[in-house]
């Protein structure tokens, strides 16, 4: 099993950073989905989660899940109380062009596990 840092994740990216969280934290895998319940229930800790979600329920379930790491996929923006949320927590919150398929491609080539 390999590991990225949240900064290698951002630059492979090629990210908009919304909220900066610890960037030298690493990451050995990766979580994708849009239902915070399947989220909630599946082996996410401690993964970089994928998501076009932007409210700030998301937030709530990186806390319970120890998800260091949010990425909203297709270049959406996150809602702003999110982004607050996120700050407070030292959560890294950012934003990539790519869509889920295509961050998850690029998270693998990181060799980063699913």
């Amino acid at each position: 099993m390999s590991e990225a840092t949240i900064n290698e994740i951002c630059e492979a990216l090629g990210a908009t950073i919304h909220v900066r969280g610890d960037f030298d934290r690493p990451v050995e895998r990766a979580a994708v989905g849009d239902l915070l319940s399947f989220v909630m229930g599946s082996d996410s800790d401690e993964a970089a989660w994928v998501t076009i979600q932007t409210h700030l329920n998301v937030a709530a379930v990186a806390v319970l899940k120890d998800i260091p790491l949010i990425i909203i996929a297709s270049g959406r923006d996150p809602m702003p109380d999110l982004k607050d949320r996120c700050e407070k927590e030292n959560i890294t919150l950012i934003t990539a062009a790519p869509s889920m398929y295509g961050i998850c491609l690029v998270l693998g080539r990181l060799g980063l596990e699913g």
